[in-house]
């Protein structure tokens, strides 16, 4: 039965933005949170699963028989959940091409419209990664969930112009080659197999990609290309009938995700995901009659980077020491539900320390007390996107200080792993947007195009002095100006400063955001092709590189940090809905501040809703703060939880 096309007509909830203004009868007293650390853990961990050798040889083989069927030769990658690349197989007479769909006017910016012989294996990686990273064990996304969320309409469709922009709008732009929290091939002893691994390109929204379960516990992804094209699907009113998401839909049977947590389960503004236009009734070969691995017509591929190729590879089981990932102890981090990046010979990768910047920088006790009260924050809070319904949030939560250094990062147990990566670049990006040399950085950048940013910015706010620390900028708010229509999907408005015009936008170059990394993805590409030297781990060119060196994100969940009226760093969230996000670090911070009576958020005088942009024909529109779920503590009918704080 083919799924049926998500329903298009919604109606947008209006949240209040959560700042300046106050009103609605707020109150300075914390939100609530769940029992103090040290007692029964609230979460269960997963189990400690993998994929094994045979695992991934039967999941290449049945892939490989559906291709055959087809007469679609394509090329595979299996990762684990961490994503170390276990398996890269070519068919014989694969299309090894990997073609960047151009902008709709054709005008080519960053990665659009480029064509780059012999790196399909990249996007097959890239495919199997998101597929992985994006899931859990209470959420299975593909790339085609990916494609719906990061378009400048959601759900994607030409009938939905008008609407806003999906709600990871820019979350591709994450697990990046340069990036220095991603992990990199290569390693020997202990820490060979930590995690999270980098991505060849990214984050994926072309579908070929499914995470892949054991017993329910995501243990990885796989990947497929087959037509030569790393696209997205930009409509979303059809049923596709794409050969690469069949051929990867065959691979994954005996590794599904459960039907009760697949994406078309989870809803988003009233509109469902969407997991795979493929169903097991379109399938043209058997799973179960697949051939065995060692008669496969085609090669183990190395990649350099990723896979010496040769043999095929067992996964590591995540929340083990050598994943990378694992339980804290509570020395590292108190709460028992904690768990932290580690260097896989037990010593945390990210130990909570005090700020590096001048004057009065964050204390190691003051960043502590905002990670814990965050962490309480996450575990009252309803999940958006988890079955069963009322789950509890899981979110990874990093603080920053305003030279970009991570001051502590943690996570709960079974959080998707895109997050970590992501709540660094938006705790990176509050801090670094809200700082008085935000403008001067970006404009001694080498690159024009990112120089060309600050002038058009401060033209659009009408204020020749933005980007020098007059406003505090919350990640939501860079996102308002980081879309191709300012008000965010209203057709023929101008776009955004930092945005590309819609008729030069797609996936593949959103406008200040890919401008910054466009050099190292372009690098690391020849590193893979042509053993050239690789990007450093260090995604932004220029004074600003250390302060954003996995990038910038441009979708919801991060605040800047303040002493009074000092920016002293930035917190962000992500892993859950964007609004449970921006309430996990708003509140988190709030708490935090209370508790400490040291710092909190920034000022409401200069928070960024304070902002009117000038738009013909109306008075103006305000950019926004955070928008908070209305009621979204388990246990608690309290509403309007961030108002006036």
């Amino acid at each position: 039965m083919k799924r049926r096309a998500s329903s298009i007509a919604i109606a947008a909830l209006l949240l209040a933005s959560c700042g300046g203004g106050g009103g609605g009868g707020g109150t300075a007293t914390p939100a609530p949170g769940p029992p103090t650390p040290g007692q029964t853990p609230l979460y269960t961990a997963p189990a400690q699963v993998a994929l094994t050798t045979a695992d991934v040889e039967r999941i290449v083989a049945q892939g490989v028989a559906e291709a055959q069927a087809r007469g679609r030769p394509g090329i595979f990658a299996v990762v684990d959940r961490v994503g170390n690349v276990l398996a890269v197989f070519t068919m014989a007479g694969a299309n090894t091409t990997l073609s960047v769909p151009a902008s709709p006017s054709g005008v080519n910016h960053d990665l659009q419209g480029r064509i780059v012989p012999m790196a399909a294996a990249a996007g097959a990686i890239a495919k199997a990664i998101t597929g992985a990273y994006l899931s859990s064990g209470g959420n299975a996304f593909s790339t085609r969930t990916a494609s719906q969320i990061v378009q400048q309409h959601f759900p994607p469709s030409t009938a939905a112009a008008g609407l806003e922009s999906g709600p990871l709008f820019g979350v591709q732009f994450s697990q990046l080659p340069c990036s220095d929290l991603a992990a990199r091939f290569g390693a020997v002893g202990p820490g060979a197999l930590i995690g999270p691994k980098r991505s060849p390109l990214g984050l994926s929204a072309d579908p070929g990609g499914f995470p892949l379960y054991k017993n329910g516990v995501v243990v990885g992804g796989i990947g497929v290309m087959a037509d030569g094209v790393y696209g997205f699907d930009p409509e979303i009113q059809d049923v596709d009938q794409v050969a690469e998401e069949a051929i990867a839909l065959a691979a994954s049977q005996g590794f599904a995700a459960a039907d009760d947590i697949r994406a078309d389960r989870i809803t988003v503004d009233g509109t469902s995901l969407r997991f795979s236009d493929a169903t097991l009734a379109s399938l043209q070969s058997n799973p179960a009659n697949a051939p065995a691995f060692g008669t496969l017509a085609g090669a183990l591929t190395p990649v350099n980077g990723y896979y010496a190729g040769g043999a095929v590879l067992a996964g590591t089981p995540y929340g083990s020491e050598a994943s990378g990932i694992r339980a804290a102890t509570p020395v590292e981090f108190a709460n028992p539900d904690a768990f932290i990046l580690t260097d896989g010979a037990g010593a945390n990768r990210y130990p909570i320390i005090g700020g590096t910047d001048a004057g009065t920088p964050l204390t190691a006790a003051e960043v502590r007390a905002i990670l814990e009260e965050a962490f309480k924050i996450m575990s009252a809070a309803r999940a958006q996107i988890r079955r069963p319904l009322d789950s509890r949030a899981q979110v990874t939560i990093s603080v920053v200080d305003t030279n970009g250094r991570a001051l502590g990062i943690v996570r709960s147990p079974d959080a998707p792993i895109f997050g970590t990566d992501v709540s660094l670049q938006k705790a990176r990006t509050a801090a670094f947007f809200s700082a008085a040399f935000a403008g001067a950085e970006l404009l001694a950048n080498p690159n024009p195009d990112v120089q060309a940013n600050v002038p058009r910015a401060r033209a659009f706010l009408g204020d020749p002095a933005a980007l020098t620390g007059r406003n505090a900028f919350s990640d939501r708010a860079i996102g308002n100006i980081s879309r191709p229509y300012f008000p965010d999907g209203e057709l023929g408005r101008p776009p955004g400063p930092f945005s590309r015009p819609v008729a030069e936008f797609n996936p593949f170059s959103t406008g200040l955001q890919s401008a910054l990394i466009l050099d190292n993805v372009l690098t690391h590409i020849g590193f893979i092709l042509m053993s050239n030297p690789d990007t450093p781990q260090q995604c932004t060119a220029g004074p600003s590189g250390p302060r954003l060196a996995n990038g910038i994100q441009i979708f919801p969940g991060s605040v800047p940090i303040y002493r009074g009226n000092t920016l002293v760093g930035g917190i962000g969230v992500s892993g859950d809905g964007i609004d449970q996000d921006d309430m996990i670090s708003f509140l988190g911070l709030h708490n935090g501040g209370l508790r400490l009576g040291t710092l909190g958020n920034a000022p409401t005088a200069i928070r960024s809703d304070q902002i009117v942009v000038p738009v013909t024909g109306s008075s103006g529109v305000r950019l926004r703060w955070v928008g908070c779920p209305f009621n979204p503590f388990l246990g608690s009918n309290e509403q309007n939880v961030c108002q006036g704080k």
